[in-house]
């Protein structure tokens, strides 16, 4: 081994506690940086790969037949924006059965191939269809995908019956089903049935370039003729869903973690250098090149950041595991992993700047003069901070205590590097707090029920009748028997229903939940974000995705079909609902009569009064409900998500590591402190300090840099959290209200700060043990 070699490895093994700081920051901070970068790169990944193969339409427009012709809609494919289009195909909303059993509206779609240019469709299992009585359904309908499955759709004149034949996936979601065009006409009722235009533009990145491709392509035709549309975008924003809403939290503590660690480095660099200057003289008077000096304190640094970094990029994959598990069914993938050029990025990148701080805080090592270094010893100066000094020495406290006070004056630069590790630990417990609330709020929402207690709604008849007695045999409970029940028994507060039917929305595949509730459902838990709640049938409360998803704001309305009949309703309000990718409409139950008069899917959610016992309650609904099917139970709906979860565990993994890296960052600095200063401890020992005063001593020394870094800390900590959760919503297509926003309250924010001294005396706590522990002489004759 060379000298140089040497000399690093005796440095690494010397400097255990800076070795291991070093090594814990630059874990923390890959494994943050690998999970979100990782995320970044498969939450798009696989709808971007699929869209560009099967040349997805950047916009999907739904038009009325009995307002716009097939010719007409053939020349808007000559529109300034438009690049390439596919259409027009007649489209149909119908609700079929299969093997019996009752299923919900599907768009079907009559196309004669799967297409080339625009939205070529991917069969995934059979053919095509070739003639009537075919159909390919889509991976993604609510049917089961099977071969050979008879589909009938009885509401319509002659009931026909089309038997599948293959199962095919559009990456813009373009139809439930497809037929050959021939078909289409058996399909569709009277007086119903549209157009479908695929559109791909020049132009197709933003928002407002698809608004103005889309204004481009309809201006020429009549107005009211387009009923629905849907961008590229919001399918592939839906797509990331999962994993996008990670990124915004993960990039948080990777910046903290990066930032930390380039502190953390520089600081113990900079301190190897300040504390081993006689080490410089010596290494220079032997031999050593000032270069030579400069790449051994590197080296140093680089050895630990190398095996911190290895354990990072472990540590990332392992957190992966969750979070890329609720991907693995996007666009049929079956195995997703971290790229390893993003681990090779990461790598690269942490050990460049881990390199550059050293080099940075190790120059002034090859600065020094041979003979200057020789000179200086270990003491510092003795001038620094006398004026902190005296002035503690006037409070009436004990002396111990004072001088401690007095301390990170004497060694400022110290003691800003200790309090700045420690102000990014209490920003990520702050940030991880309130995070925690937020989410407590979003699942609050999710539930929507604040109810004592609920009568849960009967599953539905869906799926294949079995032979022997089972469930979908048995008499389904009348909701207004329950009511009438609900209403009669002693205790009842509020009270409401919920009834749930699904319908399709014109420009949308697949359907959506119609929630329509029976009595004043407002105080059920239902969060606003804008709008108001519902006052009067004909009105509707949607999530922002729903918005997105259709173009509409608060004041437009929406048509739900695939119904008895078409129901239009108006948009009074939106709410806080991540169910369901927020792809539902509230409204009243009077508003579906004459399109859905047997509302049987229906829950009640009750409120008891006050001083009512919640069990006895339940007891006594029971009895009344038994002779009717149905079941109370004590609480709300579950408000579980296993997503919550996981991130929860995430925040709280890597709040963990950061504490930990600014505890060592403490344990760093007041560890370099007291050897430096052993000579004047053994001083004050053989002046009869005892063992425990130079405990908190030394623990004193650290609680002005851990108070001002904690108060510091905290607001901080809020405006990162003002700034992660509401990117962490528009990840999700959510906007959160300021109730989901504003979680501090003043009472949590004063133990929050405590925390930043906290860390200080957990830092703090080694070294104070070994200086109580030092005997006098030794400290005494310590140089």
């Amino acid at each position: 081994m060379s000298a140089l070699g040497k000399v690093v490895r005796s440095g690494v093994g010397r400097r255990r506690v800076q070795t291991l700081v070093i090594g814990l920051a630059t874990m923390m901070a890959v494994a943050a940086s690998v999970l979100g970068g990782s995320l970044i790169v498969v939450s798009g990944a696989p709808f971007d790969d699929a869209f560009a193969k099967q040349h997805g339409a950047h916009l999907s427009v739904q038009f009325d037949a009995g307002k716009v012709s097939a010719g007409q809609l053939s020349k808007s494919k000559d529109a300034e924006e438009v690049s390439s289009a596919a259409g027009p195909f007649r489209t149909a909303t119908v609700t079929p059965r299969a093997d019996g059993s009752p299923g919900w509206p599907m768009t079907v779609v009559g196309r004669g191939d799967p297409g080339r240019g625009v939205d070529e469709v991917a069969l995934l299992d059979g053919r095509w269809p070739t003639h009537s009585g075919e159909i390919v359904l889509s991976a993604g309908s609510a049917l089961p995908p099977t071969m050979g499955m008879e589909i009938s759709f009885p509401d319509l004149p002659g009931g026909p019956t089309l038997t599948v034949v293959g199962v095919a996936r559009s990456v813009t979601q373009t139809a439930d089903a497809w037929v050959v065009p021939s078909q289409l006409p058996a399909l569709t009722a009277p007086g119903s049935g549209g157009y479908q235009m695929l559109y791909r533009f020049t132009d197709a990145g933003t928002t407002a370039q698809i608004t103005a491709g889309g204004r481009a392509v309809t201006e020429s035709l009549p107005p009211g003729s387009a009923v629905g549309e849907q961008s590229w975008l919001t399918v592939k924003k839906t797509a990331e869903r999962d994993t996008a809403l990670y990124v915004p939290f993960l990039i948080a503590f990777g910046v903290l973690g990066l930032v930390m660690s380039v502190l953390i480095v520089g600081n113990v660099v900079a301190s190897a250098v300040g504390t081993g200057t006689r080490r410089i003289g010596v290494l220079k008077a032997v031999g050593f090149t000032p270069a030579q000096v400069v790449r051994a304190y590197v080296g140093q640094a680089l050895i630990p950041a190398a095996v911190g970094t290895a354990l990072g990029v472990l540590a990332g994959h392992l957190l992966a595991v969750p979070v890329l598990a609720e991907t693995e069914e996007v666009y049929g993938a079956s195995s997703l992993a971290i790229a390893p050029w993003v681990d090779l990025a990461v790598i690269a990148g942490v050990l460049f700047l881990v390199a550059a701080t050293a080099w940075a805080s190790a120059w002034r090592a090859g600065r020094l003069r041979t003979v200057d270094a020789l000179a200086v010893g270990r003491t510092a100066s003795a001038g620094r901070g006398r004026w902190a000094a005296r002035l503690a020495g006037r409070l009436p406290l004990p002396q111990p205590v004072a001088l401690g006070l007095a301390r990170p004056f004497a060694r400022p630069a110290r003691a800003l590097a200790m309090g700045t590790a420690i102000l990014f630990g209490s920003v990520a417990v702050t940030f991880t707090v309130g995070m925690g609330a937020s989410l407590g709020q979003v699942m609050e929402a999710r539930a929507h029920d604040a109810a004592d207690v609920v009568v849960p709604a009967p599953l539905p008849h869906f799926g294949p009748q079995g032979p022997g007695p089972g469930p979908e045999k048995q008499p389904r409970a009348d909701p207004a028997a329950v009511a009438a029940a609900v209403e009669a028994a002693a205790g009842t507060g509020k009270h409401y229903s919920a009834a749930k039917v699904r319908a399709a929305v014109s420009g949308l595949t697949g359907t959506i939940d119609v929630i329509a509730f029976t009595g004043e459902a407002s105080w059920g838990g239902y969060t606003m974000v804008s709008g108001r709640w519902i006052d009067k049938p004909g009105e509707a409360v949607v999530p922002t995705p729903f918005l997105a998803a259709t173009g509409t704001r608060i004041g437009d309305t929406v048509t739900l079909n695939g119904l008895a009949e078409p129901v239009t309703v108006r948009i009074v309000g939106e709410v806080l609902d991540p169910r369901k990718g927020g792809m539902q409409v509230f409204t009243d139950a009077s508003t579906l009569t004459a399109a859905h008069p047997d509302l049987t899917e229906t829950s009640h959610h009750i409120a008891v009064t006050s001083g009512t016992d919640v069990t006895g309650y339940v007891d006594a609904l029971n009895r009344d409900l038994a002779p009717l099917g149905a079941t109370a139970r004590a609480g709300g709906l579950d408000a579980g998500s296993d997503m919550v979860v996981t991130l929860n565990a995430l925040s709280t993994i890597l709040t963990l590591m950061l504490v930990a890296v600014a505890a060592l960052g403490v344990l760093n600095g007041v560890l370099l402190d007291t050897r430096e200063r052993v000579r004047e401890i053994g001083v004050h020992k053989a002046l009869g300090i005892t063992p425990r005063q130079t405990v908190a001593m030394v623990l004193t020394s650290v609680v002005v840099t851990g108070l001002v870094a904690g108060t510091l800390g905290v607001p901080l900590g809020v405006a990162l959290h003002g700034w992660v959760l509401p990117a962490m919503g528009d990840s999700v297509g959510l906007r959160l209200p300021g109730s989901v926003i504003a979680v501090y309250h003043g009472a949590e924010l004063l133990p929050l700060a405590l925390g930043g001294l906290l860390i200080a005396t957990l830092g703090a706590l080694l070294p104070a043990g070994w200086a109580a522990r030092t005997r006098t002489a030794t400290a005494l004759r310590t140089e």
